[in-house]
């Protein structure tokens, strides 16, 4: 398994890098989110995922861990390929799909081109409880430093209470000093 790739870019286009990597070039193909992230770099790291078919060996590139680890959900909904992965990834940020999939977004989905109703809603199906931890680390990542809260959220949500509760919940008692386990215990005596 490939899982990156670091090296020169030799040719980058918006769906397509070549990366040398001490003098073998692999062709990987990469969304309209990652060749923007990598801007006018002419070197770095790209996470790949690597796909194998009875004609060909294909290498996806994303530029973060996240960005791989959405592909990899949104290829396992029967119905999404490679291909069409990697255009829902190059319409929205992953963080975005995760949050449509958790709000029940459909028609956000379904703006994606060739995505229709019934595989937006299958998505949704399918990738509904795999992606509450990306969305959540987007938000931690995105909406602040306070990793013992989001600990503690995902402690409390994996434990069966409701995400938006828990949060409030949370939101009542974090100072931002406290540990995780004072938290979790606080919490449980509000919920």
């Amino acid at each position: 398994m490939i899982g990156q790739l670091q090296g020169q870019f030799i040719e980058k286009l918006p769906t397509q890098l070549v990366i040398d990597c001490h003098g073998v070039g692999y062709e990987v193909k990469i969304s309209l989110n990652t060749f923007t992230a990598l801007g006018n770099s002419n070197s770095g790291t790209v996470y790949t995922k690597l796909i194998v078919r009875e004609d060909a060996h294909l290498l996806y590139g994303f530029h973060a861990k996240e960005e791989r680890e959405m592909f990899n959900h949104l290829i396992s909904v029967s119905g999404i390929g490679p291909n069409t992965a990697m255009i829902m990834l190059s319409s929205m940020l992953p963080e975005d799909i995760a949050r449509a999939i958790q709000t029940e977004d459909v028609l956000t989905i379904q703006k994606i081109k060739g995505i229709g109703a019934k595989t937006a809603q299958r998505v949704i199906l399918d990738l509904k409880g795999k992606v509450l931890k990306l969305s959540e680390q987007a938000q931690n990542i995105f909406g602040g430093n306070n990793t013992n809260r989001f600990d503690a959220l995902t402690a409390l949500v994996s434990l069966g209470f409701d995400k938006k509760a828990s949060e409030k919940a949370l939101e009542r008692i974090d100072t931002g000093a406290e540990p995780v386990e004072f938290l979790i215990k606080e919490a449980l005596k509000i919920l």
